[in-house]
C-alpha cells in the first residue's frame, strides 16, 4: 500500500500475562478492542445488547491515526477495498462559493504515512467483526448490560434478552465500550458523584443516503456521485458535509441545523427523532442550488439527531473497569474523529497489556496516554462547529479570510477555527502513533524507577 510508512518496531508484543477480558459493546471500539487483545494473546468476550449485529450507520472518515492501527492488526487491506479516496476537498459557502479547496486524502496518506478515505459505518463494523470472530473472539448478542457487581469485581450484570433471565459475566477486566448511553458509565459516575447527564449542544443532524438511481436524470449530482470530491458548505447555524460512498452508488449527506430540543434540556430519552421533511427543506432554502436538488430528492419520512455530549469524567478507570469510546469521550461529529479516537483506544489499552501484565498498572498507563488527547480532541469539535456556522457578517468574513490564507500558505503560523483543516491540529490528531507513545510513557515509568532505586 503506497501510502503506509511504517516504521513500528514492536509488531509481535504479547501480553505479559494472558487475562479474560469482558468488552461490553460491538461496535467499532469494542470490535477493535477485542480484535487487539485477542492478538496480542488474551481471551475476549464481547457482549452486544442487540439481538444481531447489523450493517447499520452511513458515511464515515477514516483518518491515519485509525487506519494506521487497522494496518497493525490486520484489516487495512480489507478497510481499503471498501473505503472511497476523496481526492479533492472542498469548502465553499452555502451560497456555493468555494472558499478553499484542498488535494484531499490521497496527499493526506502521503503526509502522515496512512491512507484516509470514507467508508460505510456498517462496512468496517463487519470487516472487524468477521476479523474479531476469526481471531476468536467469544461474541453473544441479545445481552443488556446492567451494572458492575461492586461486591465482586470485576464481574457484571446482563439482562439476557431472550428470556428476560439475568446473568453475570466474570473476567479480569472490563471494558466498557457501549457508547454515550453507557450503563456502566452511568454506575461510574454516580459512585463518584460526577454528572451523568447528556448535554445537549443545541444542534441536530439529518443524515440522508441518496442511492446512485435517483440522480441518473441530474448531470451535476451524477458527476458528484461518480466522482472523488468531498463537499463541506458553511452556512448561518449549520453546515453540510457531503461525498460518496459504497464504490459510488451512495452519496451520503449529514446536514447538520439548530436542534429543536433546548439547550439545557434533561429528556435523555431523545436520542434520534422522525423528522419533518418540510422542516428540513424550509430551513435550507436559502442554500445553493446543488443542495436544493440533493434534498428534492429525499424521502417523506427523514431522522434527525439531536447531537448530544457530556462532561468529561474526571476518570476513565476504577478497580479493573475501564471506559472506552463514546462511553468516555462522546465526539461531535465536526471533526470526525469519533471512531478513530475509539479505535486509538483499543490499540492503547491492548499495548498497555504488553508493557505490564499489573492490571492497575496497565489500566492506569491507559488513561494516561489516551485522556488528554481525547478530551482536547473532543473539545477542538465544538471549536469547529462554531466556526462553521457563523452567520454572514465581519467574524463570517474574517473566517473566510483566514480559511484562504492558511490554504494558500501566505503566512506561518496561521490557525483556523476550522480544526479539520487547520495544519497543527491535523498534525496532532494524525500523526499521533499512540501506540509508540504507550510504550515510551512506560519505558518512562521504568526508567524513573530504577533511578529511584540507585
Amino acid at each position: 500500500m503506497e501510502t503506509l510508512r511504517d516504521n513500528y518496531p514492536h509488531a509481535g508484543r504479547m501480553a505479559v500475562r494472558p487475562l479474560h477480558v469482558v468488552v461490553v459493546g460491538a461496535g467499532i471500539t469494542g470490535l477493535t478492542a477485542g480484535l487487539a487483545l485477542r492478538r496480542t494473546g488474551h481471551s475476549v468476550t464481547i457482549l452486544e445488547q442487540a439481538p444481531q449485529i447489523s450493517e447499520v450507520g452511513a458515511g464515515l472518515q477514516m483518518a491515519p491515526n485509525a487506519t494506521r492501527i487497522l494496518s497493525r492488526l490486520g484489516v487495512l487491506e480489507s478497510v481499503v477495498r471498501k473505503m472511497t479516496m476523496i481526492t479533492r476537498a472542498s469548502l465553499r459557502r452555502y451560497d456555493d462559493e468555494e472558499v478553499t479547496a484542498s488535494p484531499g486524502m490521497p496527499m493526506v496518506g502521503f503526509k502522515f504515512g496512512a491512507p484516509a478515505g470514507v467508508i460505510h459505518r456498517g462496512d468496517l463494523q463487519r470487516i472487524l467483526l468477521d476479523a474479531a470472530e476469526a481471531s476468536g473472539c467469544k461474541i453473544i448478542t441479545g445481552r443488556a448490560v446492567q451494572a458492575v457487581d461492586p461486591c465482586f469485581l470485576p464481574r457484571i450484570l446482563a439482562v439476557n434478552k431472550d428470556n428476560g433471565s439475568m446473568e453475570w459475566y466474570q473476567g479480569d477486566v472490563i471494558i466498557a465500550a457501549d457508547g454515550i448511553k453507557s450503563s456502566i458509565r452511568r454506575q461510574m459516575a454516580h459512585q463518584l458523584g460526577f454528572s451523568n447527564e447528556l448535554i445537549p449542544t443545541g444542534d441536530a443532524a439529518y443524515r440522508l443516503l441518496i442511492p446512485r438511481e435517483k440522480v441518473l436524470n441530474n448531470n451535476s449530482l451524477l458527476e458528484l456521485m461518480d466522482g472523488s470530491t468531498g463537499m463541506r458548505y458553511m452556512g448561518p447555524g449549520g453546515h453540510i458535509v457531503g461525498y460518496p460512498i459504497k464504490q459510488n452508488t451512495l452519496y451520503n449527506l449529514v446536514l447538520i441545523h439548530p436542534s429543536k430540543e433546548k439547550s439545557g434540556s434533561q429528556d435523555e430519552e431523545i436520542w434520534e427523532r422522525r423528522g419533518n421533511r418540510d422542516e428540513m427543506l424550509a430551513y435550507f432554502k436559502n442554500w445553493c442550488p446543488t443542495i436544493q436538488a440533493w434534498l428534492s430528492l429525499t424521502d417523506d419520512e427523514v431522522v434527525d439527531w439531536p447531537l448530544k455530549t457530556m462532561k468529561p469524567l474526571p476518570t476513565w478507570v476504577q478497580g479493573e473497569v475501564a471506559l472506552a469510546g463514546d462511553a468516555c469521550h462522546p465526539m461531535l461529529p465536526y471533526i470526525a474523529q469519533g471512531a478513530a479516537n475509539g479505535i486509538e483506544d483499543a490499540a492503547v489499552l491492548a499495548t498497555a497489556f504488553t508493557c505490564t501484565d499489573n492490571i492497575p498498572e496497565a489500566l492506569a498507563l491507559y488513561q494516561d496516554v489516551r485522556k488528554l488527547r481525547a478530551d482536547t480532541i473532543a473539545a477542538s469539535a465544538s471549536i469547529t462547529g462554531a466556526s462553521l456556522h457563523l452567520p454572514d457578517g465581519e467574524m463570517q468574513r474574517k473566517r473566510d479570510q483566514m480559511l484562504r490564507a492558511q490554504a494558500a500558505m501566505l503566512k506561518s503560523g496561521v490557525k483556523s477555527d476550522d480544526k479539520w483543516s487547520d495544519a497543527k491540529s491535523q498534525e496532532f490528531m494524525w500523526s499521533t502513533d499512540v501506540m509508540m507513545e504507550t510504550i515510551t510513557a512506560w519505558e518512562k515509568i521504568v526508567g524513573s524507577r530504577e533511578v529511584s532505586r540507585v
